[in-house]
């Protein structure tokens, strides 16, 4: 499996990056008050029967602060755009024209504001959760690289602790975005 104590460390804060890049893109697509792009640029559409980001097949605008325009580089995939952003559940209800999509961003009422943080609290809980998983694999493969004789328990107690560390300062990173994130929310 792990060959040094390096390779373990290396690999925990790999995985504990791509978690908290995998809750920045899931924040990302919380609705504030405010339009922004992030809240439809990674919607999956169905287009000539394959999967795509929305991103990828239009140019997406926010030209007011309530209002995000998409228009497709294909027109023929208006109405595919806009059901997806229908199964999306975000709230929102696109309005096709046939050339562009037009998506009002209502304001946000106070009961919706703290579902949102509800919402934001539950993907850092999970976020934490896959972090603290994370560190369990990684304490895991240093005691069995000592139970192998390839390290001392000196080594194996510093490796311990640097893992910590890193737990640490990604429970820290994570508990700052959804923190950033219910701040933008609750801003009226």
């Amino acid at each position: 499996m792990y060959e040094s104590t390096d390779d373990v460390l290396l690999e925990t804060d790999d995985k504990m990056e791509k978690a908290i890049a995998h809750l920045q893109q899931g924040l990302s697509g919380l609705r504030t008050g405010k339009a922004t792009p992030s809240l439809v640029d990674y919607l999956m559409v169905e287009c000539y029967g394959t999967q795509t980001r929305l991103n990828q097949m239009s140019l997406i605008s926010t030209p007011e602060p309530r209002l995000i325009v998409i228009k497709p580089y294909d027109p023929s995939s208006l109405p595919a755009i806009e059901k997806a952003i229908l199964a999306a559940n975000i709230g929102v209800t696109p309005l096709n024209d046939g050339r562009i999509i037009r998506v009002p961003i209502p304001e946000l009422s106070e009961e919706r504001r703290r579902d949102l943080t509800k919402v934001a609290n539950r993907m850092g809980e999970e976020a934490r959760v896959a972090i603290r998983a994370v560190r369990r694999e990684a304490n895991d493969a240093v005691k069995a690289l000592e139970k192998a004789a390839k390290i001392s328990e000196d080594e194996r107690d510093r490796t311990l602790n640097e893992v910590q560390k890193y737990t640490d300062n990604s429970v820290k990173k994570v508990d700052d975005l959804v923190a950033a994130k219910e701040k933008d929310i609750m801003a009226v």
